[in-house]
């Protein structure tokens, strides 16, 4: 029993998981911040020049970020003119786009972010880089698939 005690992983995943998504984050926010944005701006901007037009719900789910959140992030892009909130395919739905500003905040944005995963991949090194990608993508499918997780 003391073996299968040992075997288990020691403290708290969620405060791991955490801490490493607060440093990488303040990590990409520090370079991204010289072209104006947050990073969760910056992937906001992709995402809507990857996917737009998109309903605000589908671009929420691509994100895996709910709705009020994505609305709260929505905001300051759309006052500062890089995204706009325009009408969708029926009177009652809405679409997210890119503006031709957001296009050129993008590009500006876009050096600085390969700025900062340069970083990243120097300072944990390229196989780190690319097992933790791994590990993530695979542990996102696991979770996501409501096979994953169960209380207890």
């Amino acid at each position: 029993m003391a073996a299968d005690r040992q075997k288990k992983p020691q403290g708290c995943t969620s405060f791991r998981v955490r801490q490493l998504a607060r440093l990488v984050s303040q990590h990409y926010d520090a370079e991204l911040t010289r072209a104006g944005l947050k990073a969760t701006q910056y992937s906001l901007l992709v995402h809507a020049h990857k996917l737009g037009p998109i309903r605000p719900g589908e671009l929420a789910l691509s994100m895996r970020m709910d709705a009020s959140t994505l609305s709260r992030n929505l905001k300051p892009l759309v006052d500062a003119g890089w995204l706009c909130i325009q009408a969708g395919s029926d009177e009652r739905s809405r679409s997210v786009a890119i503006t031709a500003a957001g296009r050129v905040k993008l590009d500006e944005a876009r050096r600085h972010w390969k700025s900062a995963q340069d970083k990243i991949n120097e300072t944990l090194g390229i196989e780190r880089v690319q097992a933790l990608h791994a590990l993530i993508d695979e542990s996102l499918a696991l979770l996501s698939s409501g096979d994953g997780l169960e209380e207890g």
